[in-house]
């Protein structure tokens, strides 16, 4: 089955057995709210997790995609602390249909500062001190 198509099943029934068939071991996970990558399939896992519950709550919802051989972006919307955050997911995948790179950007500034504490929180972390904008 094609590498988007169950990213988007993973994102419409939260189940974690999807996203953990879904990721290769070495995966890389790039966030707007971590300066360096996250590398392997567990520490992916629970990040792509938190980054799920935290848009999920605002009405997340994809709004396009284009796609190349191996790799896709995916343009998503949701709604942060009443702030509209506008986003993409950059998707790379291996022959074997399992993302090997993830990244994620977002926009505006005042999105990024909502999401970054909720990301903090869900992954149990302290939270970063924000950043002026």
């Amino acid at each position: 089955m094609d590498p988007i198509a169950r990213w988007h099943e993973y994102m419409r029934t939260d189940d974690p057995a999807l996203l953990d068939a879904l990721l290769a071991d070495d995966v890389m996970f790039q966030s707007p709210a971590v300066h360096t990558p996250q590398v392997g399939k567990a520490v992916a896992f629970k990040y792509l997790r938190a980054a799920a519950q935290v848009l999920g709550e605002g009405g997340f919802r994809y709004l396009d995609e284009w796609r190349a051989e191996q790799s896709a972006v995916l343009e998503f919307e949701c709604v942060v602390d009443g702030l509209q955050v506008n986003g993409v997911d950059i998707v790379h995948w291996n022959e074997r249909g399992l993302i090997t790179r993830f990244k994620v950007m977002i926009r505006p500034m005042k999105a990024l500062h909502a999401v970054v504490p909720r990301m903090s929180a869900a992954l149990g972390m302290t939270p970063a001190p924000a950043q002026p904008s």
